[in-house]
């Protein structure tokens, strides 16, 4: 397979096939439970029930920083007020009212494990079907 044109640059196929990203989590257990049982991700078992889940279409922003370089996670939908009346009816916990930001509506929910992740409805292009 030749490599193909995208977006007028030019992509090695096979190279690079797709992204595994890692939350770490002060209760690993109770986040696998919610990714699968409440945000219905479906799985595989890597071995000894360590799961590893499908993630929704996903893209990769590169933001200035300054001091220590961080990384964060944002899950993305259509309608975020009734991604937000869903999730809340399946005891979900928005950890901050949704925001009108420039780039899109914000909010986050918490993880069974006391982490946060970003949730929000884009408004800018995205690269899912790019």
């Amino acid at each position: 397979m030749s490599p193909c044109a995208l977006g007028g640059a030019r992509r090695v196929p096979n190279v690079i096939n797709g992204v595994h990203i890692i939350v770490y989590s002060r209760d690993a257990e109770a986040d696998r439970a919610f990714l699968r049982d409440v945000l219905g991700f479906p799985n595989v078992d890597a071995g000894g029930g360590w799961l590893i889940f499908k993630a929704p279409p996903a893209e990769i922003a590169v933001h200035p920083a300054e001091g220590a370089e961080a990384h964060e996670l944002y899950l993305t939908c259509d309608d975020i007020d009734a991604t937000v009346a869903d999730l809340t009816a399946k005891g979900v916990e928005f950890v901050q009212p949704v925001s009108d930001q420039r780039w899109g509506l914000l909010t986050a929910i918490r993880l069974p494990g006391g982490g946060e992740v970003g949730l929000y409805q884009p408004r800018h292009p995205t690269a899912f079907d790019a």
